[in-house]
């Protein structure tokens, strides 16, 4: 980690926050949600994406439409068209995580060619998790080597084999950092920094966010005041210049798929919630009402990079799935809830 000033990239915020993102406009075919991820015209007319009085953006799952059996509700995907080399900083200030039975969000990154390029997980959850998760996805080569002692407010360590389907794993221990208590603090503040030396992600809740970034306005970042990251992902074991390309950005809502909708994960903290424990059936199909907490209200979005500008792309959304040597499709794996359910790492393998 790089203790330093970087210099001020691209702000997403206020009106102008979603001038600068590519939305998917097709049905989760990445991690099989039960989702439409609507274009840019849909997304504004149907009041799905928009920034708020507060002016503050939101992106948020449709609450209002009686879903029918067998149709997907509509929700929102982004993805950055500026792509951050390395010696770039990521802080995303968030007022309100999606949260709820069948929800699965997510802030995360990816190089051009998934798994080439590496994918770098911020915040990710799903149903009712009371921790979020931060994860790296690589080709085979890429280990974690966690900080030892481990240093304090480092989240539980998972899997450390960045190529396997779970990707390595970390936990933030604080249960303010997802859900419903993470509403209730006043939301809280993340930073990814992406460094041939490592990437690291720190979290604070709201009342602990450091005054380097709380005051910094437009100007460069100096996080050599920020004490140990939540998650350090040291290149020790992981040579990042080997594994990791140029990173967009991501922003998604999707409801069920293939880690909130299986069984074992989605009964882990709504068993009892609906009439079927069927995560589609009783959250999906029917009235909007189940997605009023399902999400984002987003304060700001700021880059920093030791580069001039981020280097523009024309790609607009990368694959979470991967093909196998025999031919399978091999979906990514996760934790089975938060620390409360004390349930970790289950993973499946689906063929094709």
């Amino acid at each position: 980690m790089l203790a330093c000033k970087l210099p001020a990239g691209i702000h997403y915020s206020g009106s102008t926050f979603f001038d600068s993102w590519n939305f998917y406009g097709s049905w989760d075919n990445l991690t099989l949600g039960d989702t439409w991820w609507v274009n840019e015209n849909d997304a504004f007319t149907q009041n799905l994406a928009f920034v708020n009085g507060a002016g503050n953006a939101v992106l948020k799952v449709d609450n209002s439409t009686n879903v029918p059996w067998n149709t997907k509700r509509n929700s929102i995907r982004i993805t950055t068209t500026d792509t951050y080399n390395f010696g770039s900083l990521w802080i995303i200030d968030v007022l309100h995580l999606p949260f709820g039975c069948s929800v699965w969000p997510a802030f995360w990154s990816f190089g051009p060619d998934w798994p080439v390029g590496g994918e770098i997980d911020t915040i990710e959850g799903v149903n009712m998790m009371q921790n979020n998760q931060m994860a790296l996805h690589t080709d085979p080569g890429c280990i974690l080597i966690p900080p030892s002692p481990a240093p304090p407010g480092q989240g539980i360590v998972g899997e450390t084999d960045c190529s396997t389907a779970a990707g390595c794993v970390y936990l933030d221990q604080d249960t303010r950092s997802y859900g419903q208590a993470f509403a209730d603090n006043g939301g809280g503040v993340w930073a990814t920094q992406f460094d041939v030396s490592g990437v690291f992600i720190w979290f604070w809740s709201r009342s602990d966010v450091p005054p380097s970034i709380s005051s910094a306005g437009d100007g460069p970042m100096d996080i050599s005041q920020w004490g140990p990251p939540t998650a350090s992902y040291p290149n020790g074991g992981c040579d990042m210049a080997g594994f990791f390309a140029p990173q967009q950005l991501v922003l998604d809502i999707t409801l069920c798929g293939d880690w909130a909708g299986l069984p074992q994960v989605y009964n882990a903290t709504c068993a009892n919630t609906g009439p079927t424990g069927v995560c589609y059936l009783d959250n999906v199909v029917g009235p909007g009402s189940h997605y009023d907490d399902a999400y984002f209200e987003i304060n700001n979005l700021k880059t920093y990079t030791t580069f001039a500008t981020p280097a523009a792309t024309g790609i607009s959304a990368g694959s979470k799935v991967k093909k196998n040597s025999a031919g399978r499709t091999q979906y990514r794996s996760f934790p089975l809830a938060g620390l409360a359910s004390g349930l970790w790492l289950f993973w499946v393998y689906l063929t094709a």
